[in-house]
């Protein structure tokens, strides 16, 4: 049991490191403040391999390395805690729905898996834009043109990259599991039976 800890902590940051990575690459720019990138495709792949725990750990070691390498930006010490460690560990609620999408892959219902995905990648995306959102109207409200509440303000540019970011890490999922159902097909759910053998 231990090894299998040890294993998924080695999973959870190679994936946040992988996800930092791609974060580097160029991604699509509406505007200034909205970029659409495939970033947390890493997070989700861990999420649906090892289940909603193990996401979350990448997600919030995805937001750590933010912080490391420079790549935050910061109003208040709140803001930031809720930005990059908060923000970035919800997308790992996208295992909730791990199970569903391991079981449809082991009983060869692959259409089926891949739309269990398709719903926990929503899951994911959005538990994490909630957050920026909620920072969008405390604390970047202030920036909002004259005349627009922070609401609206946030609701449209946190609302536009979730849209986006969904979109395309869902095309990028899809892609990818339906070529390499592997990927996501790790001993997650171990029987009793299993779970006394390896402790």
């Amino acid at each position: 049991m231990k090894n299998i800890r040890l294993l998924v902590m080695i999973e959870a940051a190679f994936f946040a490191a992988f996800a930092m990575i791609l974060d580097f690459l160029p991604s699509i720019k509406l505007s200034p403040a909205i970029s659409i990138s495939f970033a947390m495709v890493p997070i989700f792949i861990l999420a649906f391999r090892r289940g909603m725990l193990a996401g979350i750990l990448a997600g919030f070691l995805w937001g750590l390395l933010q912080v490391m390498l420079g790549d935050a930006y910061y109003l208040t010490p709140l803001q930031f805690f809720i930005e990059y460690f908060i923000a970035f560990a919800s997308v790992g609620f996208a295992g909730i729905l791990a199970p569903l999408i391991q079981n449809n892959y082991q009983k060869g219902n692959k259409r089926i898996a891949l739309a269990w995905v398709v719903a926990a990648t929503f899951i994911g995306s959005i538990a994490r834009y909630f957050w920026h959102f909620l920072a969008g109207v405390i604390f970047w409200g202030k920036y909002a043109p004259e005349g627009m509440s922070p609401v609206l303000y946030s609701f449209i540019m946190n609302g536009t990259t979730f849209v986006g970011a969904f979109v395309f890490c869902t095309i990028v999922l899809l892609v990818i599991l339906a070529s390499a159902p592997r990927l996501v097909q790790a001993e997650t759910f171990m029987t009793k039976k299993q779970v006394k053998k390896a402790s």
